[in-house]
């Protein structure tokens, strides 16, 4: 059943999709289609012209599995999401993501108040805190992507040539940024290595990063490092400048 799920999936993506809009999760290279209907439930997943494999042997594979592969950074999983199906939960994914980070904030920030007067003002302080640290994280995480989008526009032109070709890379760095939900669980559980854990995420999130970069682009693993730690430079320049403003972030 599951994998008839996950077949199910695909074939709903495949009715959705036009001629060409395929790419084969080995080689990168495109694809017509992922299977060939040949009617009374007979599917044959295609081959890829290119490197003679599977063009997308996950349209078989239950969702958890596909998840685990994504988790383990596998350049097939990573095509498979961003190519050969119709995700559309990377807008609500970033929002979800940035409330996160901005309660962790806040957290912290009123962790580190020792005031516990219960009057409304200080309630309503203590919430705009939670908007303001909402607003910073945003703005940190714009700042990052720039700094990511210039470095690939600087390095390789021919790579972000159209609207569509930026739109599909934010989307690839939206989705890949899922590890962030991983403060949820690090937040509630609450220890002595809370910090260290936090700081696991981060890195998990960057090597996703990297990952989505390098596969949307079809590039070697340097140049997607390299954008990163511009991005990253230009993240804590945004960060700098709020402390000089006398912003607690």
């Amino acid at each position: 059943p599951s994998a008839e799920a996950g077949l199910g999936g695909a074939l709903e993506a495949a009715a959705m999709a036009g001629i060409g809009a395929y790419r084969c999760i080995e080689c990168h290279g495109e694809a017509e289609e992922l299977y060939r209907d040949y009617q009374r439930g007979v599917l044959r997943i295609s081959i890829c012209k290119s490197c003679q494999k599977p063009v997308d042997k996950y349209i078989e594979y239950d969702p958890v599995i596909i998840l685990i592969n994504a988790i383990l950074c596998k350049a097939q999983a990573y095509r498979h999401i961003l190519f050969n199906t119709k995700i559309n939960i990377h807008g609500k994914l970033c929002i979800f993501c940035l409330l996160c980070e901005a309660y962790l904030r806040w957290l912290q920030l009123q962790d580190s108040s020792q005031n516990t007067d219960p009057d409304d003002l200080i309630r309503y302080a203590k919430e705009w805190d939670f908007y303001r640290m909402f607003g910073i994280a945003s703005l940190e995480q714009t700042s990052f992507l720039v700094g990511i989008f210039i470095t690939l526009w600087w390095m390789r032109p021919e790579m972000l040539k159209t609207k569509s070709d930026f739109i599909l890379l934010l989307k690839a760095l939206l989705l890949s940024s899922y590890g962030k939900l991983l403060v949820i669980p690090a937040v509630i559980w609450e220890h002595d290595y809370t910090p260290l854990c936090l700081a696991f995420i981060r890195v998990f999130v960057l090597i996703s990063n990297s990952q989505a970069i390098r596969v949307t682009l079809n590039l070697s693993r340097m140049l997607p490092w390299l954008a990163i730690f511009c991005g990253l430079i230009l993240e804590n320049g945004v960060v700098y400048l709020f402390q000089k403003m006398g912003w607690d972030v």
